[in-house]
């Protein structure tokens, strides 16, 4: 009965949702809202998105491409929960930098609580992306996360690739973890099916084209793998979450990640192309 009911409602799809490209926020606005972020959420995975099921998710997924004594950079680390998450698994050496000296001042108090329980080392400070102060050939592993959608534009996005791709070594792993059109359009496909609203991009990002992004490095990294490891936790939880609550009448919060549906969702393998935020692994020629 509550199928019939859905498929009833499904009579026709949803207007295509404003582009990207489109983006609301100059780079100061964009700034000032993640100094807002840090000192709103401090020291928790909030800081960087609400939806802390997908950062966990993300996070098992680049310890499949971290070694012991690897040398590693985490560009844009925000509150340094990611680079330390990962410290804490691997005996590496991590360097966290991102342009938010709010942020910045968060990761440092973290490490200064928890530095003696890590199997690594961490250290962090003030960088941005499209000006790092590192040396080149340096890094083993370079990790981005979520940073270029928060460039404003494609030049700039340009810029910062091609300093994450200066630092590395040559042979190291580049491993970029970005929203991308694809992924955003793929699961809006779905939701319009079922008569669902597009999920809108949020004013402050402008979201990375795959085709285009991998082309323009294809001189400088191999790719190695796109994967779209929270493929299976999108449609739980931005389709099939939202078509129960709406059937049985239920007045919850869809976006809530601390619920035991999204823990579920969390713990199943990732199947189909449905995840906004994927990983790209580039080697570097």
């Amino acid at each position: 009965m509550v199928i019939s009911r859905l498929c009833a409602k499904a009579v026709k799809l949803q207007k295509p949702a404003v582009m990207a490209e489109e983006i609301k926020y100059s780079l100061e606005q964009i700034q000032n809202y993640w100094a807002e972020q840090a000192g709103k959420h401090g020291q928790s995975a909030s800081a960087s998105w609400s939806d802390h099921r997908v950062i966990e998710l993300e996070i098992r997924e680049i310890l499949k491409y971290i070694n012991d004594h690897d040398v590693v950079i985490d560009i844009g680390c925000a509150n340094g929960y990611t680079a330390i998450q990962l410290a804490s698994q691997k005996e590496i050496e991590i360097r966290g930098v991102d342009y938010i000296p709010e942020m910045i001042e968060q990761a440092q108090l973290r490490l200064a609580r928890i530095k003696n329980r890590l199997a690594g080392a961490a250290s962090f400070k003030c960088g941005n992306i499209v000006n790092l102060d590192e040396s080149s050939d340096t890094y083993d592993k370079v990790i981005i996360i979520r940073v270029l959608i928060n460039l404003h534009n494609w030049d700039n996005q340009l810029k910062g690739l091609h300093e994450a791709i200066r630092v590395l070594k040559p042979g190291g792993l580049l491993l970029l973890s970005e929203a991308t059109l694809q992924g955003w359009q793929n699961i809006n496909k779905l939701r319009n099916e079922w008569a669902l609203p597009d999920i809108p991009v949020p004013a402050f990002n402008c979201y990375i084209d795959r085709d285009k992004l991998v082309g323009a490095v294809s001189k400088q990294l191999k790719l190695i793998e796109i994967a779209n490891f929270a493929s299976t936790y999108y449609v739980g939880t931005r389709l099939l979450k939202p078509l129960l609550a709406q059937a049985l009448g239920k007045n919850i919060d869809i976006a809530d990640p601390d619920v035991e549906w999204n823990r579920l969702f969390a713990q199943l393998p990732a199947y189909g192309n449905y995840g906004i935020q994927e990983l790209f692994v580039f080697r570097k020629i």
